[in-house]
């Protein structure tokens, strides 16, 4: 039992790196996180052994998917349901175009350039068509634009992305089953009831020092995302669609979404994030990394040729619509949760697994980093004292859930 204390100690100190590099260079939390996960992996596999840091190990993978699913869920929270009735046209636009783009251009990449089997190229198109909720809701938490309309639009862009996603993986490779219908069906049940049964629950049983709210809302989250998964999809998806629905209840309670920042960002995001990074292969990179630049490309100019004009069309010039396409171009969540969906379904090697795993964290490290450097629309950010704070500052309050 005491190894699992001594690496849980090594991954929060790992944490704690992180989060010292984002403060003192200025940059996302979540970034920092992935770039030591995959440089942790390196040094420590190459002095001490591959198996020290235990990226692989149950418990690790345990943390690292709830940090996944209630990130994803306080994303879906603070959808504005109103920001998404008047910007559904954008929302539609962006998002489509945001998954259609590299969705063909890294099937057609990875098929025809690369060589790789049909069924592999088509998740590789999968898998580089996504936009990552999690680094987006990251970042606009840390700069406040959470709290904007044009924040608020870009997550719903988000979701329609990773909506489009979700449905390819589906339709291309899990097969339509009895437990497929029966998710469906329990699914449609559950999300029409939330509205009406979480208000009145927690105003009869909530407000109470044993945070009933948060264990309401963690026993949704893991019961629909293992009928989910039992069911040939993915936990994040219903985690997501459950914060969009109880956007009006759960999102406007501030002080439990404090609460639940303050478990997702002290303990759980780090092993995702970190876990993410170390899963990359550096030396399979290495013997071919013709193979990555490839599909890093692909992914790039598929979402930013299609997405700038269409955000343009969206009266989001400059710098403003710069920023927000390359916020549609991050990846990580679902591009490698659709990764993992290969290898273990054999569709994609081991190989092919690392270089897309490697393309989709790239992508939510250089958009992002670009982004926030060069093209951030600074007079949109929230005029508030904490606003106008460095970014990392804001990221250490965010983690604290002050």
């Amino acid at each position: 039992m005491e190894q699992v204390w001594f690496s849980a100690a090594l991954w929060l100190i790992l944490a704690l790196i992180a989060t010292l590099l984002s403060i003192w260079f200025r940059i996302s939390t979540a970034l920092s996180e992935i770039v030591v996960g995959t440089v942790a992996q390196l040094i420590i596999g190459a002095l001490i052994g591959t198996e020290v840091l235990g990226a692989k190990s149950a418990w690790v993978g345990f943390l690292a998917g709830t940090g996944a699913i209630v990130l994803t869920f306080l994303a879906g929270a603070e959808l504005d349901p109103g920001i998404f009735r008047t910007k559904w046209k954008e929302a539609m636009g962006v998002g489509m175009v945001g998954f259609i783009g590299p969705f063909l251009g890294a099937a057609a990449v990875a098929h025809y350039l690369l060589k790789w089997s049909i069924p592999a190229s088509w998740l590789a198109g999968v898998a580089l068509s996504t936009t990552s909720v999690a680094v987006v809701y990251a970042v606009m938490l840390e700069l406040g634009l959470n709290r904007t309309d044009f924040g608020k639009g870009i997550l719903a862009a988000c979701f329609v992305n990773d909506l489009g996603t979700v449905i390819a993986l589906g339709l291309i490779f899990a097969p339509f089953t009895a437990r497929t219908l029966i998710f469906i069906v329990a699914s449609v049940v559950v999300f029409g009831a939330l509205p009406f049964v979480t208000p009145w629950f927690f105003q009869k049983y909530g407000g109470r020092v044993s945070e009933l709210e948060a264990k309401y809302i963690l026993f949704l989250l893991f019961g629909m995302g293992g009928l989910a998964a039992w069911a040939g999809s993915e936990a994040v998806l219903p985690a997501y669609i459950i914060g969009m629905v109880l956007a009006g209840t759960v999102g406007k309670d501030h002080i439990l979404i404090r609460r639940l920042r303050t478990l997702t960002f002290g303990l759980l995001t780090p092993f995702y994030f970190i876990r993410a990074g170390s899963l990359v292969s550096v030396p399979a990179l290495i013997a071919a990394p013709l193979a990555f630049l490839a599909l890093f490309a692909a992914k790039m100019v598929g979402k930013m040729v299609p997405l700038i004009p269409t955000v343009r069309a969206f009266n989001h010039e400059g710098h403003q619509g710069l920023y927000y396409s390359l916020m549609m171009s991050t990846g990580l969540t679902f591009g490698t949760i659709s990764a993992l969906f290969g290898l273990n379904h054999r569709i994609i090697t081991s190989a092919q697994y690392s270089y897309l795993v490697a393309t989709v964290i790239v992508s939510a490290v250089v958009p992002t980093a670009i982004a926030n450097a060069y093209f951030m629309p600074k007079h949109l950010l929230p005029k508030s004292e904490a606003a106008e704070r460095p970014l990392a500052t804001m990221a250490e309050d965010a983690g604290a859930g002050r």
